[in-house]
């Protein structure tokens, strides 16, 4: 694969920008589903989780492997961990407690209004958003979707402690004996069986977004950050990847037609039969590590060339991220007694919430204080073109 390591590969970028562009949509048509938001007109899609399932299974684990591909890039910069961890707990902790402490509350206040709140906005923020209690349902105060960062902010920790504490011939090993696994014929089954591995036992693919409890999405979201880490530096696995990614489409596709099998057979709320449930794992598995290893090939083969927007998009991911669904919340509210019907809703809310935070992030970047509130760095640059340099904050 190509570009050297010491290039910038902007196919990833094109990748994380696609990936948070899907996230987008996912969100939006989760709420279509049985376990999302109903509105009273527009009810439950129940074809709906069917082709959100075409991405349930790789969407987390395909950002967290291009989150620890961006940090090799990051850390190659800097003069040692310590340095590079400073830096990443300012460029990612600033935003996470901008965006728990200003940009969540409004969701769990809106979900509270649904179930009879009688309280203001302001009555809430300042008696029950921070409470550490449960109001009505909402465990307070809520992490929504941040529960993102706070996870790759735990594993930026736990990398740069592995990189002071192990001394450099283990750490050398350790990448050695994983390049040399990977790089071969072991890179797809490996990968598949890992998955499956970390993913079967206990509630399998249901996250928590716990930090203390979430034992099963660290393994499996932790391993995935640490390849995408070990893939910046290593120039046998990405030709690997780059022999092999044909393939990997191929497994991805079977894994998630399984997939779409059990939920149209038992859609929604039913029970899948437990006979079915160690196959679906294992096709969920395959679906997750096939889809990750062919869309980092075809970013490759395809993507990795530069344009004009590109930079400005790559810059614009992480604030539209942080944005995105508290825009959605508040969206959906409105339009819970309009009497839309299930496709208008769906095209309004996802025009809107892209459009929305598309705005949140072109106001951002333009107020100097704000701008590291949203994850941008403090100082605009001199010349706009010139943000197509900088490595991508969050992935």
């Amino acid at each position: 694969m190509n570009p050297a390591p010491s290039q910038r590969h902007y196919g990833m970028d094109w990748l994380r920008v696609g990936a948070f562009v899907m996230l987008i949509f996912y969100h939006v048509g989760f709420s279509f589903t049985p376990w999302g938001y109903q509105t009273p007109t527009r009810g439950v899609v129940w074809w709906a989780e069917i082709p959100l399932l075409g991405l349930s299974a790789w969407r987390l684990a395909l950002l967290f492997a291009i989150s620890g591909y961006a940090s090799a890039a990051l850390f190659s910069r800097e003069r040692d961990a310590g340095s590079f961890l400073r830096s990443r707990l300012l460029r990612l902790g600033i935003p996470l407690l901008f965006g728990l402490t200003v940009i969540v509350p409004p969701q769990p206040y809106m979900g509270l209004l649904n179930s009879g709140y009688a309280h203001g906005y302001a009555y809430f923020l300042f008696h029950d958003a921070f409470g550490f209690r449960r109001v009505i349902h909402e465990d307070l105060p809520a992490i929504m979707h941040l529960w993102f960062v706070i996870y790759l902010l735990a594993y930026t920790v736990a990398l740069c402690v592995s990189v002071m504490v192990l001394p450099a011939s283990w750490r050398a090993a350790l990448a050695r004996g994983s390049e040399k696994l990977l790089s071969g014929p072991w890179l797809l089954p490996f990968g598949c069986l890992a998955i499956y591995a970390v993913r079967a036992p206990g509630d399998g693919w249901t996250d928590t977004h716990s930090l203390l409890t979430d034992l099963c999405a660290h393994l499996h979201y932790g391993g995935m950050f640490l390849f995408g880490y070990l893939l910046r530096n290593s120039e046998p696995l990405r030709a690997a990847i780059a022999r092999q990614w044909k393939w990997a489409l191929v497994l991805g596709l079977a894994g998630y037609a399984f997939v779409a099998l059990e939920a149209w057979y038992f859609p929604g709320n039913v029970r899948t039969p437990r006979a079915w449930m160690e196959p679906l794992d294992f096709a969920k598995a395959v679906q997750c590590w096939g889809t990750v290893i062919a869309l980092f090939g075809i970013a490759d083969r395809f993507w990795n060339r530069d344009a004009r927007w590109r930079g400005m998009l790559a810059e614009a991911v992480f604030p539209v991220f942080i944005a995105h669904q508290t825009v959605m919340v508040l969206v959906s509210y409105w339009l819970r007694d309009k009497g839309l019907t299930a496709l208008p809703e769906f095209l309004v809310l996802c025009a809107v919430v892209a459009g929305g935070s598309w705005l949140f992030y072109l106001v951002g970047r333009e107020v100097g204080p704000l701008r590291p509130l949203i994850g941008l760095k403090r100082a605009k640059p001199v010349k706009r073109a010139k943000a197509s340099v900088v490595p991508p904050t969050v992935a």
